[in-house]
């Protein structure tokens, strides 16, 4: 008997077309580096893609690793994604950007291939291996090709480079200047270990605790993305921290079709609580059981806390025993986020975070 209904369309396929990356930021969320020698074979790519359409899928990602380092490969992804209905964004660390005739070039072969969307990182880690020029100096060609921008900015306690830097650097005002339409966005996103017991400072209010639980929404990566990494396995979420957790994975793409990995995430009863839930309601409610279990201020990204909820004996153990308890809560979670029709709203939408 089905309790859950079928994930619903309209998701997203994150694509990883390597693991190799030009830098080598410590703490990275996919384990890459310019040691790593991985890449997606491009037919097996394509036919991924090609099911995500045929399923539903609204987005393609190409994320990594640096996945302009997979060149025409790159360029066939998007185009063919682009070709089937499907919105094409690329996640890069803007190493490509030397220059301002190298920053158009690139673009322009990108907006060329079909892509819509473009999301730069950069932070202290980043601009180890990337000036945070390059990563403007690209953001300003993007600007000038008409794609939508975003820009991350890593986040913790003790950092040189945060938004209001950004904004006050000479390449990010002449890009408003030339630009002042552009379709930007700047924000801070916690920069997180890959290990639970491993705690970074943030800054005031941004480490969950009870005070401010109960602005977190549940999780929208968690079967609202699958990731086609490298290696050709599939992962029930955006990616980050998905080699450290077994369970995330819903086997290789090489065997199992896309709908079929869909299938295998949405019988699991853990990633659709988290769905509705989030990690650190899920934390809070084991702590409950077991007091021992300690989590306030110790997490600002929830990755992490995700990545706690699968590795900790202790929360995993008030899990398996326990979990029936909150059947019911999330059946009627679901159908209150994603199902039930208000007279004002076209859906009830969780609370934004903070």
């Amino acid at each position: 008997m089905r309790i859950f209904d079928p994930l619903p369309e309209g998701r997203t396929l994150s694509v990883m077309p390597t693991f190799r990356c030009t830098a080598e930021c410590d703490h990275c969320g996919t384990l890459s580096s310019p040691r790593e020698s991985t890449w997606l074979p491009r037919d097996l790519m394509l036919r991924v893609i090609g099911e995500a359409a045929d399923n539903g899928y609204k987005v393609v990602v190409f994320t990594g690793g640096e996945p302009t380092l997979a060149g025409a490969d790159l360029l066939e992804g998007i185009r063919l994604a682009r070709s089937r209905g499907l919105v094409a964004r690329m996640v890069t660390n803007g190493h490509w950007a030397v220059h301002d005739a190298a920053a158009d070039r690139k673009i322009g072969e990108l907006v060329d291939a079909g892509l819509n969307e473009i999301n730069f990182s950069t932070g202290d880690q980043h601009a180890r291996f990337v000036p945070m020029e390059r990563v403007l100096r690209g953001a300003r060609a993007a600007a000038k090709a008409g794609l939508t921008i975003a820009i991350m900015v890593e986040t913790v306690n003790e950092r040189r480079i945060t938004k209001e830097t950004v904004e006050k650097h000479p390449e990010f005002q002449r890009l408003l200047e030339e630009h002042p339409d552009a379709r930007l966005r700047l924000h801070e996103s916690p920069w997180m270990p890959l290990i639970p017991s491993k705690v970074f400072r943030y800054p005031e209010g941004l480490a969950i605790n009870r005070a401010n639980l109960a602005w977190r929404a549940g999780c929208d990566s968690v079967l609202g993305t699958t990731t086609l990494q490298a290696n050709g396995n599939l992962g029930a979420c955006c990616g980050i921290g998905m080699k450290n957790v077994p369970e995330l994975s819903l086997g290789n793409a090489r065997d199992v079709p896309l709908a079929e990995a869909d299938a295998k995430a949405g019988d699991d009863f853990l990633k659709r609580w988290i769905r509705v839930e989030g990690p650190e309601k899920i934390l809070d409610w084991a702590s409950r059981h077991d007091p021992s279990i300690q989590w306030e201020d110790m997490y600002a990204h929830r990755c992490q806390a995700c990545i706690r909820l699968y590795t900790d004996p202790a929360v995993r153990r008030v899990i398996r025993e326990k979990h029936q308890e909150k059947m019911a809560d999330v059946v009627f979670g679901e159908w209150l986020l994603f199902k039930f029709q208000g007279a004002d709203d076209p859906v009830v939408a969780a609370p934004p975070e903070p």
